[in-house]
């Protein structure tokens, strides 16, 4: 039903194309604070930014102040989505979040606490079997206003990739090609592939895309058997919180305050980097989920096809 209910609002294709752009064109506006302060920031330092790519411009900010001005972009992208859903497709927030009648925040937070919990456990443990990859990073106010950027900003980051992806495009790409595979794969893929640009992929090889790839397959086939986004939305938010606040790297997408740094040298043959997460962890996850949602009928709501409902006319007679 999640997807089938997009055809109870305005879903020409052309709109999802004219909401895609104008979701593009938020991005933008967003990100316009960044490239102020970077062009500030180059001015006082007599420093040319033509040729620098984005992870140098990161650089070139304090810390919280760079995630602080990265993740506007996004909270602008998430205003766009609901804009043109509100306004384009005359569909509520309710209904492209969820085919249930009011949004299940049981199920956001149980997600976000299940993966909150595993994944800082999994850095703690590899802290103390593995010390010398870390370096203790903890300095208390900087850590304080990285706590509450990220409290406020990041859930708006995370929440924004999954309207955007789980929500707007899988249910535009669903009643537009009435099938339920082709939408999972191409949000994947294209979740994926827009991380193609982060520092980790130049540092680990091409091979960690399996990983972005898989992730997105993983939020989408929760998204489908659920019937909703919500445990994406928890499982997502706990995933980006979580590493913020606990583990940063000289390579990583998110440079913060955090707890510890990881100063180890990762390779693109990291088991526990790409394979684990992608055809363990994850699998793990949709069982344990699919016993506590009780989801079944896996074939049907993955590769089955949408049906437009059929809408009957009532004559009155005399």
């Amino acid at each position: 039903m999640y997807i089938t209910q997009a055809f109870n609002v305005l879903h020409d294709w052309w709109r999802y194309l004219i909401g895609l752009l104008v979701v593009i064109f938020a991005v933008i506006i967003g990100q316009i604070p960044f490239t102020v302060a970077v062009f500030f920031k180059a001015f006082e330092s007599g420093e040319n930014i033509f040729g620098m790519d984005e992870t140098q411009m990161m650089g070139m900010l304090e810390s919280n102040l760079n995630l602080f001005l990265m993740l506007l972009s996004f909270a602008a992208g998430l205003v766009g989505v609901f804009f043109v859903v509100r306004t384009l497709h005359k569909q509520t927030i309710t209904s492209l979040t969820t085919a249930r009648k009011k949004i299940d925040w049981g199920r956001i937070l149980f997600a976000f606490l299940l993966w909150g919990i595993l994944s800082s456990s999994f850095v703690v443990a590899d802290y103390y079997m593995n010390p010398e990859n870390y370096q203790w990073n903890f300095k208390m106010i900087p850590f304080l206003i990285l706590l509450l950027i990220s409290v406020v900003f990041i859930p708006l980051q995370t929440s924004f990739e999954e309207y955007l992806f789980r929500g707007y495009l899988m249910q535009g790409l669903g009643v537009i090609s009435k099938t339920r595979w082709l939408p999972l794969a191409i949000t994947s893929l294209i979740f994926g592939l827009l991380h193609i640009a982060n520092p980790e992929v130049e540092k680990m090889g091409y091979i960690i895309m399996i990983y972005y790839i898989g992730t997105g397959l993983f939020l989408g086939i929760m998204t489908l058997m659920d019937d909703g986004m919500e445990l994406a939305l928890g499982f997502h938010a706990a995933n980006n919180l979580f590493t913020a606040l606990l583990v940063t790297a000289d390579w990583t997408a998110f440079q913060t305050h955090s707890i510890l740094k990881d100063i180890s040298n990762p390779t693109a043959a990291g088991f526990f980097d790409v394979f684990l997460p992608v055809f363990v962890l994850f699998p793990i996850l949709l069982f344990i989920f699919s016993k506590k949602y009780r989801w079944t009928n896996w074939k049907d709501k993955l590769f089955g096809h949408v049906e437009e409902p059929i809408k009957e006319d009532y004559k009155i007679l005399d």
